[in-house]
């Protein structure tokens, strides 16, 4: 095994820790205004000929002066972000998130700077250009990116890298989604491998600090408006009667949910295994979705499926979109868009198409129902809501995110009891049909499962001397024999000899528990890491782990290190079969 340097391996105070947070979340909100900023340049050079970086996606964009020209647009884009993916990041391709879990759980928390680059040109070009991507996946990667840099930069532990990673993502969704809760639940649900104090602390930092910096540009109102309707009492009250109707939608938003997922690694794989140029087959998918595009607004009056798609779910939020027929076409529509943009290689996020598929199928479930039972007052906009968190969570896993974020974004808390109970179902529905959800099945099929449950284990707060190895005798190194091999007649504890040289502490060494004079393991030498028979096993492991040593001696507390008082030893062996009883229990 390579030794690591201290240098490389220094740790520093939380209260450091936080300083870096903050500077995190000022990158990652500046990050939001840059890349909205490139946003709009490419969106209003493609579409309306315009020199501009001011671009509100909530509303519809007109249509474009170049007429069945802006069919080329998403075509554009694509062959730019084709090609700077390919040449300097292939990271950056797709929706960005998997990448930084990747890097995480794989990667000791490393993020080349050159992906940040990369990934927010090639998403805002992505998004700029028509294709049916979102743009949380590059301010997350900005974000994340931006705490790789820092932790490596100044030597941190693996764990404080990987916290101001998870950090910077978190900070990335605050800053684009205006959800300073959310982002930190969606930090803890995928992200972060440990959740604690120390994570945690940098976590709502960066989330708050890169809040405030977007508010500072976009306003502190929600991403978006909900039109006034009426509220049923299938919404307010725990109405016990009405839950099938939670069950049911929840039902069919998870199968919503495995489908997306399932046609998204689908067509990735049909458009890998087409033996043609990638830039051929980038050319193929993106001129469908120009003309799928185009027709919408010929029909329409709107590119409904063209980029974040924000301007449609305002409309189905307030109230302009109702028809069930056209709001479940929208929905196959969107999908199809999405698919084809990052099977093609588009560069961006599947949060935002997630909203918008869950706004359309629930607009259309509720429109339904309203039609089937016009004197109970359903709404819409309500099965809107609900279904953006649903669809959210079904598809990516993140169940509190997709919840808190749908409040934080609509300002609208009155769906509370129908959103978690949808999104509960929708989430074990989609589980069923699709063990893994849209991040993690990225990288399943590239090989590397990433945990999903959180558990917490007792093993840490063991105490050593419920785990340490005996010592049962003290023996001269000038004495000590060869090993030699003993059958062990009966189960009992390992048992340990300190080993004396000129009277210091030369080493350990395994004994027979029938004859503690006689050796039956190779002596272990110092120097060794020293903690006490109270201590607890995680503080024990992190005292190992900080100098490097793969054997600990054990002393009573307020004793010296002499050989005399070494009171037993603790080995990875004895920690490997007290994690594994503790797995097993």
């Amino acid at each position: 095994m390579k030794a690591i340097s201290r240098t490389e391996n220094r740790q520093v105070s939380l209260v450091y820790l936080s300083v870096l947070s903050v500077a995190i979340g000022v990158v990652a909100g500046l990050g939001a205004i840059i890349l909205r900023f490139l946003i709009g340049l490419v969106h209003n050079a493609l579409f309306l000929g315009q020199v501009s970086i001011f671009y509100d996606a909530n509303q519809p964009t007109a249509p474009s002066p170049f007429g069945p020209l802006v069919i080329l647009a998403p075509v554009i884009g694509g062959l730019v972000v084709l090609y700077l993916v390919r040449r300097f990041a292939p990271e950056a391709k797709g929706h960005g998130v998997p990448e930084v879990m990747d890097a995480i759980y794989y990667g000791g928390g490393r993020i080349r700077p050159a992906v940040v680059i990369i990934k927010s040109l090639a998403s805002a070009l992505s998004i700029g250009s028509g294709a049916s991507v979102g743009r949380e996946g590059p301010i997350i990667q900005i974000g994340s990116g931006m705490g790789s840099v820092l932790g490596q930069m100044f030597h941190l532990r693996r764990w404080q890298v990987i916290t101001l990673v998870g950090a910077g993502a978190g900070a990335g969704i605050a800053a684009t989604f205006n959800t300073p809760l959310g982002a930190v639940l969606f930090a803890i649900e995928l992200m972060l491998p440990e959740f604690s104090a120390r994570t945690l602390l940098p976590v709502v930092l960066a989330t708050g600090t890169a809040t405030y910096v977007g508010r500072l540009a976009f306003g502190i109102e929600p991403a978006f408006l909900v039109g006034a309707y009426e509220r049923p009492e299938t919404f307010v009250p725990l109405s016990l009667d009405m839950l099938p109707l939670y069950i049911i939608f929840g039902l069919l938003a998870g199968v919503g949910a495995a489908v997306f997922v399932r046609a998204l690694y689908g067509l990735e794989d049909v458009f890998d295994n087409w033996k043609l140029n990638p830039y051929l087959k980038n050319i193929a998918a993106m001129t469908s979705l120009g003309v799928m595009m185009y027709l919408l607004m010929l029909t329409t009056g709107s590119y409904h499926t063209a980029g974040v798609g924000y301007d449609t779910i305002q409309a189905v939020l307030t109230g302009q979109i109702t028809a069930p027929g056209f709001l479940l076409l929208l929905f196959v529509l969107k999908l199809a868009a999405t698919t084809l943009s990052l099977a093609g290689g588009a560069s961006g996020g599947v949060f935002s198409p997630s909203l918008f598929l869950g706004a359309t199928l629930g607009a259309a479930f509720g429109a339904v129902l309203n039609l089937a039972f016009p004197y109970l007052g359903f709404s819409p906009i309500t099965f809107a809501l609900v279904g953006m968190a649903a669809m959210v969570g079904g598809s990516t896993g993140a169940t509190m995110t997709s919840i808190m974020m749908i409040f934080e974004m609509t300002g609208d808390y009155s769906i509370t009891v129908a959103a978690i109970v949808t999104v509960v179902v929708a989430v074990g529905v989609r589980t069923v049909l699709s063990p893994g959800d849209i991040y993690t099945s990225k990288l399943i099929r590239r090989g590397h499962p990433i945990p999903r449950d959180r558990r917490s284990h007792m093993f840490p707060i063991r105490a050593v001397a419920e785990v340490m190895h005996p010592v049962a005798a003290r023996l001269e190194a000038d004495a000590l024999a060869a090993p030699e091999p003993v059958q062990i007649r009966h189960a009992g504890p390992r048992r340990f000899a300190v080993v004396v040289k000129s009277g210091r502490l030369h080493g350990v060494v395994e004994v027979d528990p029938e004859d503690t004079a006689r050796s039956i393991g190779r002596l272990i030498p110092g120097p060794f890491a020293v903690v006490r028979e109270r201590s607890l096993l995680q503080t024990a492991m992190t005292h190992m782990s900080n100098r490097h040593r793969s054997v600990a001696v054990v002393l009573p507390e307020g004793k010296s290190l002499r050989p005399d008082h070494i009171i037993g030893v603790l080995t990875e062996d004895a920690l490997a079969a007290t994690v594994l009883k503790d797995f097993s229990e």
